[in-house]
């Protein structure tokens, strides 16, 4: 019986944090005083790497920047982070598992940390919108296939 846990496939959340978070309001507190309606921008980063025997830390960076009239009123980047322990996958089922199924548990946080220091700083919360990683990954591998 010993022996059959041992090849057993292993998927498990060993921790989930916050890696780097900053928030500069360069224009403060001038800028403040503007009416105008914020552009707000958000672009997402995923990072992911083994660090230890069936390891893996996977990271979701949000760079999120608000201007009004070209001057910056906000830039919030935040980097949320887990380790997983991944053991006895197949090769190819590995990458989705890494690529969808761990960011898709590290977003959530990462959304929770974004809207809280924006509102910290003074100003309504910026909701980051739900992202489809499955499909990010699959956008990822045909532009893949298509430059080899």
């Amino acid at each position: 019986m010993a022996d059959d846990q041992v090849n057993q496939p292993v998927f498990q959340i060993q921790r989930i944090y916050v890696k780097d978070l900053s928030l500069e309001q360069p224009n403060a507190p001038q800028i403040l005083l503007e009416q105008a309606q914020p552009q707000v921008d958000v672009n997402l980063n995923l990072s992911a790497a083994p660090f230890a025997d069936g390891l893996y830390e996977v990271a979701v960076t949000a760079t999120v920047t608000a201007k009004v009239n070209d001057k910056t009123l906000f830039l919030v980047e935040a980097k949320q982070a887990g380790i997983f322990e991944i053991r006895n996958i197949p090769e190819e089922q590995l990458q989705p598992i890494i690529a969808i199924a761990c960011p898709q548990i590290v977003y959530p946080y990462l959304r929770a940390v974004v809207s809280d220091i924006i509102t910290r700083a003074g100003f309504p919360p910026v909701h980051l919108n739900e992202v489809n990683f499955q499909a990010m990954y699959e956008a990822q591998r045909a532009q893949q296939e298509g430059h080899a």
